[in-house]
């Protein structure tokens, strides 16, 4: 671990930073460039005291847990987050864990949205992250582990997954759950990730396997859904994605038009705050 390195690099990343850039309010006028510790340190989920010391050169060795927060909390590039990863003492990421950091370009877009519920998938359907509006709508997605951090897997595995589909519209989102996985199989190849969920869900879902068998391939979102809030009850609304250049990562961003019931619900929803689904299992 290059202690000098590290602490020099994060100090030159969050000076680098204006709170705009990750969706703060600029407040009062700074005394000093850029972030301050404790708005890295809250955006990375850590104590301040910790961040501080890491810049002070006298902190512990990071987990690569840790890392991937600071990654994410600095939008770091995938170039200087490997570069983060080697003067901290570890080997960097493998593209497959690579490929769950969060593309900054798509993060500054979220950023900006504070007023209608978005989130970042990547292919897998894994929920890289969340607005506040989007935890009251889906639930918090950032618990899962294992297998089950896919809502592909979950789908055909965990019954409550589907609560918060209409009945009727059940079926064809269990299609466009395996289009989305056969595209992302197609990308990534039989030895990856996607492959090992191909092959967990073959065993698990008999539904799963029938509609794998059709082959159909697509990275779809429907431009029009309706989602069904515990308290709420069904809420329409559109639905655009915004795609990374490699198709890896999508932002989707759901919408409703002024003076629908659909707007009125959003609003409520904002109110209301988060609501839980039924209990879904999460350790997989």
């Amino acid at each position: 671990m290059d202690r000098r390195a590290l602490a020099d690099f994060l100090r030159r990343r969050r000076e680098a930073l204006r709170p705009e850039d990750v969706g703060l309010p600029a407040g009062a006028r700074r005394r000093a460039p850029g972030l301050r510790r404790e708005e890295v340190a809250a955006l990375a989920a850590m104590s301040t005291d910790y961040y501080t010391r890491l810049e002070q050169q006298r902190g512990p060795r990071p987990s690569e847990q840790m890392l991937a927060s600071l990654a994410r909390a600095l939008r770091l590039t995938g170039d200087e987050r490997g570069y983060l990863f080697q003067v901290a003492g570890h080997n960097p990421p493998a593209p497959a864990t690579a490929a769950t950091h969060v593309a900054p370009a798509l993060l500054r877009v979220l950023d900006r949205l504070d007023d209608t519920p978005a989130l970042i998938l990547s292919n897998l359907g894994e929920t890289l992250v969340q607005n506040r509006l989007a935890d009251s709508l889906f639930g918090d997605q950032s618990g899962y582990t294992g297998l089950a951090r896919s809502s592909i897997y979950r789908w055909f595995t965990d019954p409550s997954e589907r609560l918060r589909y209409p009945e009727d519209d059940r079926g064809r989102q269990s299609r466009a759950q395996v289009a989305n996985l056969r595209a992302a199989y197609g990308s990534m190849g039989s030895q990856s990730r996607a492959g090992e969920l191909v092959r967990a869900l073959r065993k698990a879902s008999a539904e799963f396997a029938e509609l794998w068998d059709r082959h159909e391939v697509a990275k779809r979102f429907e431009d029009h859904k309706t989602l069904v809030h515990p308290e709420l009850g069904p809420i329409e609304l559109d639905c655009q994605a915004l795609f990374t250049e490699d198709q890896s990562q999508a932002l989707l961003v759901l919408t409703a038009p002024p003076r629908t019931e659909g707007h009125e619900k959003l609003q409520l929803l904002a109110v209301l705050g988060q609501e839980r689904f039924a209990p879904s299992r999460r350790d997989r």
